[in-house]
């Protein structure tokens, strides 16, 4: 791969910058950055100071209405057999209440378990994590299909040991209808085990969706072209941890990525973004799709999991165009890059893919199923190995290099192939309980 002398210096300069660890030891060390909630202001601050420092231009935040989730007290209680309560923590947009009623155990909650038995009126207890052998259940469908089968509450368990209940999002935006819950591998253990027996718990949730803003921070780098490559990566997380692999990580990578393209001889302009309110909804990236004029962007690259583990997944989401770009980058750097064409409705590129833009999510791979220390007490600053942020970092600002270049052509996405895919992977049901699925698509 040829790189002029400017670009190979800011290559070179990028493997051994300390400036990734720096930002992700500020960035983790401001706590909480839940959606629409002060810290994710404060975390927009030092992203925006961050583009800055990197050498962008037209640094901004640009804010937006969206619901703001506030958790409070969480207890759960069994009151048979016996008496003793557990550790758990309310899923966001999980509306206050208490409840009661008997377990059941659903399994690792696929909708067919929940057709087996009958959780009407009862608590549903479920694994995160799906079999190996079957395509993987998102958290949103199995709480839709035990809500919808008439479960009075939701308990998700942990299919990862260590005491560490889960949290994310039951819905995209809205107040869910029941009560969710996540525990830890362990307690479920202790719960499946008296479903068993006829178990019953209490379950008691203070929370509040109020109105809130969120901001998306923008830059741009390259020339002022009319069209443009869009790079975004959310910087929110979840409240009960640092969030410094999800998407601590993801964002770290991309600000490695600016540095280099803001040394790059670029034909078009990228713009880049840092979006608000991923882990509620997709909010930011969606607003950002909403105001934004696609015809004018060639082509998204999300930075929604890379820079955490050491090998580079790119999700091409149907696009020959992005899925040769990133085959190529891996083969002239001689860098492990896995490609995955099936799409993936779950994080920022969507808003974009399902209006027909042409994507890129760069992801990487534990080998593990499911998040690991993700979405849990346990996603810290000392899981991240910023090597991988820096490589990671220099591939992506490389395959966006690419993607602007004039003489790389990027069609937009074929509809009917799009609907095919999403069908074909089983998306649809997944898709449709978080009330993602589009009405041109019935």
């Amino acid at each position: 791969m040829h790189l002029d002398d400017d670009l190979a210096a800011a290559v070179g300069r990028a493997w051994t910058d300390t400036e990734p660890w720096a930002f992700v030891t500020d960035l983790t060390a401001l706590g909480s950055r839940m959606a629409a909630g002060e810290g994710e202001a404060r975390a927009a601050d030092l992203v925006a100071d961050a583009f800055r420092e990197a050498g962008l231009d037209r640094v901004r935040q640009e804010p937006f209405d969206a619901p703001e989730w506030r958790r409070g007290e969480t207890t759960l209680r069994l009151t048979a057999p016996g008496d003793r309560e557990f550790e758990a923590i309310a899923l966001p947009y999980c509306p206050s209440g208490e409840v009661s009623g008997e377990l059941v155990d659903v399994g690792y909650g696929t909708p067919a378990e929940i057709d087996d038995v009958d959780v009407d009126g009862k608590v549903a207890v479920a694994s995160t994590t799906t079999p190996g052998d079957s395509r993987f259940v998102h958290r949103m469908e199995k709480f839709g299909a035990a809500a919808e089968a008439g479960a009075e509450a939701f308990v998700f368990v942990n299919h990862v040991p260590g005491q560490l209940p889960p949290t994310g999002s039951l819905t995209f935006g809205e107040e869910a209808v029941v009560p969710a819950v996540g525990v830890s591998s362990e307690t479920g253990a202790w719960l499946t085990e008296y479903a068993g027996e006829g178990g019953a718990v209490e379950l008691s949730v203070d929370a509040e969706t109020v109105p809130g803003e969120s901001r998306n921070v923008l830059a741009h780098v390259g020339p002022r072209t009319d069209e443009y490559v869009l790079a975004v990566a959310h910087y929110d997380a979840h409240d009960i941890a640092e969030g410094a692999l999800d998407n601590g990580c993801g964002v770290a990578t991309l600000l490695v990525a600016a540095r280099v393209l803001a040394a790059a001889d670029l034909d078009i302009g990228v713009r880049v973004a840092a979006v608000g309110c991923e882990e509620t909804g997709l909010l930011g990236s969606e607003h950002l799709a909403e105001t934004t004029d696609l015809d004018m962007v060639k082509a998204v690259v999300n930075v929604d999991g890379a820079g955490r583990f050491r090998d580079l997944v790119a999700m091409t989401h149907t696009s020959d165009a992005t899925a040769a770009v990133a085959e190529r980058v891996g083969a002239e750097t001689r860098q492990p890059v896995r490609v995955r064409e099936e799409p993936h409705p779950f994080s920022d590129q969507w808003p974009f893919v399902r209006r027909g833009t042409a994507a890129l999510q760069l992801h990487s791979d534990s080998g593990e199923r499911g998040r690991g220390w993700g979405h849990t007490h346990a996603d810290t600053r000392d899981k991240v190995d910023d090597r991988c942020i820096r490589e990671h970092g220099v591939l992506a600002a490389l395959m966006v290099r690419e993607l602007a270049d004039d003489g790389t052509e990027v069609p937009v996405l074929d509809p009917y192939e799009l609907e095919e895919a999403f069908r074909d992977a089983d998306f649809e049901p997944g898709m449709r309980a978080a009330g993602l699925w589009p009405a041109d698509w019935e």
